[in-house]
């Protein structure tokens, strides 16, 4: 009997609605505030930044949401998305548990962004807008929101984190082959740009930095509007495709998870794939662990404080109540450049809280040490990013080694390295090191916390 590696779907099997957790919590997440009266935000507060499709499924108490069939027919480029079992890795391990991965590197920016960048495109054209602003780390949502504007027929313009805008001159160049127009953050085309780089002409940027350049620069142009890759509800729900069409394959695989592994730094990867089985674990129908990874460099869950804080640096955003390092934090300019968020996504901090999922940091050199060792058992150089979940699936498996469980492990591999090798260059030269957040950074960044 030949093993199954691949589970695919048929294009009519891929789901038609994302689904949203909020109904099914035990308590509503708390809400946005307003950061000069201190009360709960309403849709004319969003409306200079989103238009309104999406700013009623950020709010949204509907359980499910129908996917546009627009929408669909971008999907359709390469979704379904297979589901993987690493057997393998399994091999490799000596493991006795059963390791799969839901594969997003077949999009075709190489990640789980377009998910949410081509509703997000849609529904900002349907609206007439002209010209979506957005930030990027690594490059894999700058990407992804230019691919989606030239599907559309917007004008993309992305401000991206100084330390990956120079350690990732590829992913400048995919955006621009899609139309985009690509800066360094800080900048000096920004009034929040200018006074950071004022401080710090070196600074290497942040993501909160990139948030606050792209969202000034929205608020003060016609028929502009601004387009966010992770951290909010809308955002969460678009990825949450991921994990549906999962459920869809484990049925196939005849399988049900043990454990439950994503990488987080915003939490759209995580989420994506979690939700759902989240609403299956609430729903008493399966009990897997739902275990989120971060880095040791940028550990919002795991170190950070459950407060109100901007989303961005300047102060341009609404208050969301989320683990946070502090907005004014910088974090070392880790190679997991979609890791590199002070925030994480209030849903999702929402939840932690709530003690339905757990969460664990990892140093780079230990996700690393994971990505090769994937890549020469599995044949796919992981994107940096998941090698953080993957580190944890491998320390599950090792655990399952040494007593023998046959648990099932489910991860998202959310994107490739194709455009990554400098970062694995680094790690397979011995260049690379932990930086873990000291003691005395956390205090000093959470002490500016509104």
């Amino acid at each position: 009997m030949v093993e199954r590696t691949k589970y695919i779907l048929d294009e009519a099997d891929m789901p038609t609605r994302w689904y949203n957790v909020i109904p099914d919590l035990p308590e509503p997440p708390p809400p946005p505030l307003h950061p000069g009266t201190r009360e709960p935000v309403g849709p004319d507060d969003l409306a200079p930044l989103f238009p309104q499709a999406l700013i009623a499924q950020e709010v949204t108490t509907d359980r499910y949401v129908d996917i546009p069939e627009q929408v669909l027919e971008v999907y359709r480029l390469w979704r379904p998305s297979p589901l993987f079992r690493a057997r393998r890795l399994e091999k490799a391990l000596g493991t006795p548990a059963r390791i799969y991965y839901k594969y997003e590197g077949v999009s075709p920016v190489g990640s789980h962004k377009p998910n949410t960048a081509a509703p997000q495109a849609f529904y900002n054209a349907a609206e007439g807008v002209t010209r979506l602003t957005t930030e990027t780390g690594a490059g894999q949502w700058g990407s992804a929101l230019a691919f989606a504007c030239a599907t559309f027929g917007l004008e993309c313009e992305v401000w991206q984190v100084r330390a990956s805008y120079d350690q990732k001159p590829y992913r400048k160049l995919m955006m621009e082959t899609f139309g985009a127009t690509v800066h360094p953050s800080p900048s000096e085309l920004t009034e929040s740009g200018r006074a950071i780089l004022a401080a710090d002409p070196a600074s290497t940027g942040s993501l909160g930095i990139a948030i606050s350049e792209a969202v000034e620069q929205a608020a003060q142009a016609e028929n502009t509007r601004y387009a966010l890759g992770s951290v909010l509800n809308h955002v969460l729900l678009h990825q949450t495709i991921i994990g549906e069409e999962a459920l869809k394959q484990f049925e196939l695989a005849g399988d049900t998870p043990d454990v439950l592994i994503g990488c987080t730094g915003g939490g759209s990867n995580f989420g994506g794939l979690a939700f759902p089985f989240l609403r299956e674990k609430l729903a008493g129908r399966m009990d897997p662990v739902i275990r989120a990874v971060e880095p040791a460099a940028c550990p919002s869950l795991t170190r950070g404080r459950y407060a109100y804080d901007f989303g961005d640096t300047a102060g341009l955003t609404p208050l969301l109540k989320m683990h946070t390092l502090g907005h004014d934090f910088i974090p070392d300019p880790i190679h997991a450049g979609g890791l590199r968020y002070h925030g994480m996504s209030p849903l999702i901090s929402h939840i932690y809280e709530l003690g339905l999922i757990d969460a664990i940091a990892i140093g780079q050199e230990d996700c690393f040490a994971a990505g090769v060792r994937f890549a020469r058992a599995e044949g796919i150089i992981p994107a940096p990013e998941p090698t953080h979940a993957l580190a944890a699936c491998i320390q599950e498996a090792l655990r399952c080694k040494e007593t023998g469980e046959e648990k099932v492990i489910l991860t998202a591999l959310c994107g490739h390295a194709h455009l990554d090798l400098p970062a694995y260059g680094a790690y397979l030269a011995g260049d690379m090191v932990d930086n873990a957040l000291p003691d005395s950074a956390l205090e000093k960044s959470l002490a500016g916390l509104p």
